[in-house]
């Protein structure tokens, strides 16, 4: 049975003025299928050719920040208590940071692990000749 779901890209902006990023991961929304998750594939090298001196360490962090309210809970700090969708919609606002998101995009599906998969692999991962 097909639910509707709602995506954003995760991008790296290492220098804000400069406007160049890193799509680092994703994050999908599917209430019907109580799924919010995030997956981050950081490509470092990618990373570092638009900014050599890129902080990883933190860049890194922050992203894993990002898995861990998805997931929700006291652990993720106040964000973490508050319901799916209302994560989704903090983790997806807008900002002029280092961390971004693309804009909402919605579709259909069966399998939200499924989708997640398939955004990473055209997305996130490097293309392959």
């Amino acid at each position: 049975m097909q639910c509707a779901y709602d995506y954003a890209i995760v991008r790296v902006v290492p220098r804000v003025d400069r406007g160049e990023f890193v799509n680092a991961g994703v994050i999908v929304s599917c209430q019907t299928r109580d799924f919010l998750a995030a997956r981050i594939e950081l490509d470092a090298m990618r990373l570092l050719a638009l900014d050599p001196n890129a902080d990883l360490e933190s860049i890194r962090l922050n992203l894993t920040s990002l898995v861990t309210i998805c997931e929700g809970g006291t652990h993720a700090g106040p964000i973490g208590t508050l319901t799916q969708r209302e994560r989704f919609h903090w983790l997806v606002a807008p900002r002029s940071t280092i961390i971004q998101t693309s804009p909402v995009h919605s579709g259909r599906c069966d399998d939200p692990h499924r989708v997640m998969e398939h955004l990473l692999n055209s997305m996130v991962r490097p293309i392959r000749a």
